[in-house]
Parts: C-alpha cells; sequence; structure tokens
C-alpha cells in the first residue's frame, strides 16, 4: 500500500524544500501545493469562496497522484520525479522500501488558513478531513527565517506564532502519528528520515 504523509505548517517553513528532498532521498514522487498555482494564475486576492476552489484543487491533485501511484508507483504525473528515474517495485520489497507519496500541505491547512483569514471554515473542508486518511504528518517548524514572496502573507513573528500553536493544536487532537520538523535544512531533512523509519517503517534508497 502507498503511503501517504503530509508536510505542513506556517508559510515560508520550508514545507516545499522538505518534500522535494524528500522526494529524491526515497526516489519517489511528491505533490506539489495546488494554492501557489491557484493564485499566480488568479491573482492574489483572494475570497473565502476562492478557498474552496484551493481545497477541491489539492484534493484532486492528491487523489490522482495517490490513483497512479496505487496503480503503479512508477507512473505519478501529479507530482514531480525525483532524479527523473522510476521505483521499481520488486526492489522496494527487497530493501523494505514502502513506497509512498509526499504531499504538500493539505485540507488541515485549508482548515486554518480559512479559519485564520476568515473565522470560519468550509463544511467541504471539514468533511474531506474527517473521511481521508494519511499515515504520517510532517509538521515544519517556524525556526526559519521568513523569506518573502509575492504570495506570502505574514511575516510577523506574532502571526507566525498563532498559526504554529493553531497547527498543533489540530495535530495533538488527532490519531495520525506526527513529528516536529525544525532546524536547519539539513537538520529537518534528518529529523523527517529518522520519523519516517520510526513511524512507518520507510527505508532510502
Amino acid at each position: 500500500m502507498v503511503k501517504k504523509v503530509v508536510i505542513l505548517g506556517p508559510e515560508s517553513t520550508g514545507k516545499s524544500t522538505l518534500c522535494k528532498q524528500l522526494a529524491v532521498h526515497y526516489n519517489t514522487v511528491w505533490v506539489e501545493e495546488y494554492a501557489r498555482e491557484y493564485l499566480l494564475q488568479n491573482g492574489t486576492s483572494y475570497t473565502f469562496e476562492n478557498l474552496l476552489d484551493i481545497a477541491k484543487g489539492q484534493v484532486n491533485r492528491e487523489q490522482s497522484a495517490f490513483d497512479k501511484a496505487t496503480a503503479d508507483t512508477s507512473a505519478v504525473d501529479n507530482g514531480q520525479w525525483a532524479n527523473k528515474s522510476k521505483i521499481d517495485n520488486l526492489a522496494c520489497r527487497q530493501v523494505g522500501l514502502k513506497p509512498a507519496i509526499f504531499i504538500d500541505t493539505n485540507m488541515y491547512v485549508m482548515k486554518v488558513w480559512c479559519e485564520f483569514v476568515f473565522d470560519k471554515c468550509h463544511h467541504w473542508i471539514l468533511n474531506r478531513i474527517a473521511e481521508r486518511e494519511y499515515d504520517l504528518y510532517l509538521f515544519c517548524n517556524i525556526d526559519l527565517p521568513w523569506v518573502k514572496d509575492e504570495l506570502r502573507e505574514y511575516p510577523d513573528l506574532l502571526s507566525r506564532q498563532k498559526l504554529y500553536r493553531h497547527y498543533k493544536d489540530i495535530l495533538i487532537n488527532q490519531n495520525v502519528p506526527w513529528v516536529d520538523i525544525s532546524g536547519s535544512y539539513e537538520e529537518r531533512l534528518e529529523k523527517a528520515i529518522a520519523g519516517l523509519s520510526r513511524h512507518i517503517g520507510m527505508q532510502g534508497t
């Protein structure tokens, strides 16, 4: 069974970087955040309804990647190939590797986003949270410096701390194992690899 590992946390905490690093390390694929693509195409000013569109796009992208990975772990088109190479299922079994997809954000991110900005959340998002299953969360800490880009909104430490606590409260009150990811980019990768080995038995390539 293909494992689903979600990388989440406030903005500018190295989520996409960690996804890429893990995809390289495990020679697998990762699913990009749909919100970035959506906002770059449609403008950075958004409404509550826009967040529902983003949520649906994220779920569609994730599900497409998971379905394809389940059918054939060498052909996942909605993620990105690491090193442009393919996963060999037999080789994976021989070394004890459990194929996985790494997902850059999920509906918990959309819930936090809706509630933080609009003080409410779409029922559709809450329903997806209730029904979708994952194997591990990698929770990115706010100890990296905030890096400005055209989509990021919260450079101030107070907002970052509030968002971090919001995510942590969610993770504490759900049943999927999670790992706090902090430190430098290299340390974050090491902690993620250790967590993946400990919680779902993944071995590197």
